[in-house]
């Protein structure tokens, strides 16, 4: 059974209480209901859209789910919190990416794990670091490496009391 992480994000709706949801959502999915949650963080946008400030975390758990079973729960619970796909890199009830499927390489056309732009987001790689300060990538980088302190100023760190 592999481990997986899972990069939570939204702006809309009440977007810390949507990545609370989500959590609960995605603890169901995670063997015997244990999966380890980052701290949420604030991040600006990405891209050219006008929009509010993201909360972000990332989760980790150990699924029996395959791949795209996995991609198609993840789906469902963002259908299931609202989620509306209208432009790319726009504002969202909630996004759930998979980054990582134990050490898997995957390239379909559905699916591309490690996640494609993992390496360059803060928001993905702060709270990553902050579960799994240890992990290596698939391509041997230590996640620690990735990170500098531009990285984390452009985050600020929500209290914990999810």
């Amino acid at each position: 059974m592999p481990r997986v992480y899972v990069a939570l994000g939204a702006n809309l709706e009440h977007p810390k209480t949507q990545l609370d949801n989500a959590v609960t959502a995605l603890s169901i999915l995670a063997l015997e209901n244990r999966l380890h949650v980052s701290p949420y963080y604030r991040s600006v946008p990405m891209g050219d859209v006008v929009q509010p400030d993201y909360v972000n975390a990332v989760v980790s758990f150990d699924t029996e789910l395959a791949p795209l079973a996995l991609l198609d729960a993840l789906q469902h619970i963002e259908n299931t919190q609202g989620r509306v796909r209208l432009e790319r890199w726009g504002p969202r009830t909630l996004d759930l990416d998979l980054l990582l499927y134990g050490n898997e390489n995957i390239d379909i056309p559905r699916l591309k794990v490690p996640h494609y732009g993992m390496k360059e987001r803060s928001f993905v790689l702060v709270p990553l670091a902050a579960i799994a300060p240890s992990l290596i990538l698939p391509c041997g980088t230590a996640i620690t490496s990735l990170i500098d302190a531009k990285m984390l100023s452009e985050l600020q760190q929500l209290g914990i009391d999810h």
